[in-house]
């Protein structure tokens, strides 16, 4: 399939003319699943990625996505997997999504030889969406409401134990309004103590922000539309704690997705629309590693592709995936349905 396309990112970050004329492509890699709808990516660097989707599937590459080895816990074949945070080659965390008992989280640390179950919630009011760290101990999973908020669990161990942290600091969640299991992209952070979560569904799309690892937050309106169970915030993406993308829309094929990128300068206290969006819903995005500018969003019709901090997006691809991330090494890939993973190359 050839090799990463280093120098093309490398062009992209520095916004060159190349970029926009030699735009790099998805090289789709053989996972062997193709009845996996795979929602969950992480990618470690431009060897080694895991991949978290559909029947409980959990695969790992560890040479560019030419062969993938299925890690997928035992016994496990009725969740649905949507998040996977990889360390490295050897230690990842899986998030099991679904009512009470059906979300759970696992931990490997031998590259999914074995695993073991960290977490499984028993409230039955409890829909685990999302799953985000800030390093190799500390992270945050999200529930959509339950009481009136979104419930926070956190891990100080990497994933080992969780406890839900206290619902004081948490806003009252407005009707109607969840997070979208879509990507593993609707909690995410930057930094030692900076997270953000995505929601929709309610009469206004929010992005809320917390400054310390989740105990408390403050809610903002974005210009990405809701006011519909399928409408919202699907994914965000911060490449400091400033600046941050969100992409979302409508996820039904047949309704249009106006509107359907935002950005942000304040750490997501105020959010302004992209001038030219994407053309329809996004599940997922990403900045480029050391670009101040360039990131890609992905959705079931196609990737593109800003160099302007989000301002304005052009199509690059027009394959399905659902979630997309990069590595610092200048490596990105891809996942979705029908057992699809890809690397950016040239």
């Amino acid at each position: 399939m050839g090799v990463v396309c280093t120098a093309a990112l490398a062009a992209l970050t520095a916004g060159s003319a190349r970029a926009t004329t030699r735009a790099p492509h998805w090289a789709v890699k053989d996972t062997g699943t193709p009845g996996v709808r795979f929602r969950g990516l992480a990618a470690v660097d431009r060897s080694t990625a895991w991949l978290a989707g559909t029947g409980g599937t959990v695969l790992r590459t560890t040479d560019g996505g030419t062969s993938w080895r299925n890690v997928s816990p035992p016994g496990a074949g009725d969740l649905q997997f949507r998040d996977v945070e990889a360390f490295d080659a050897r230690h990842a965390v899986v998030l099991a999504i679904g009512e009470g008992e059906a979300s759970r989280v696992y931990r490997t640390d031998d590259g999914g030889r074995s695993w073991t179950e960290a977490f499984r919630n028993t409230d039955p009011a409890a829909f685990y969406d999302c799953m985000a760290f800030f390093d190799r101990r500390h992270g945050l999973a999200m529930s959509d409401p339950v009481d009136g908020g979104f419930r926070i669990l956190s891990t100080s161990d990497g994933g080992r134990s969780w406890r839900v942290l206290p619902d004081d600091g948490m806003p009252a969640a407005l009707a109607g309004e969840a997070g979208f299991a879509a990507s593993g992209q609707c909690l995410v952070t930057s930094g030692p103590k900076d997270a953000w979560l995505a929601t929709g569904g309610g009469a206004h799309a929010r992005v809320l922000h917390s400054a310390d690892r989740g105990l408390t937050w403050t809610a903002a309106d974005t210009t990405i539309p809701a006011g519909d169970p399928a409408k919202g915030v699907f994914a965000l993406a911060f490449r400091d704690r400033a600046h941050g993308l969100a992409v979302g829309g409508d996820y039904r094929p047949d309704q249009a997705s106006p509107q359907a990128a935002a950005v942000t300068p304040d750490g997501g206290r105020s959010w302004r629309s992209a001038a030219v969006p994407p053309p329809a819903y996004r599940s997922g995005v990403a900045w480029l590693p050391h670009s101040r500018t360039t990131a890609l969003a992905v959705g079931p019709t196609g990737t593109d592709l800003t160099t302007d901090g989000g301002r304005t997006w052009r199509t690059v691809d027009t394959g399905s995936y659902d979630t997309v991330a990069c590595t610092p090494d200048l490596s990105c890939w891809a996942a979705g349905e029908q057992g699809r993973a890809a690397r950016l190359e040239n």
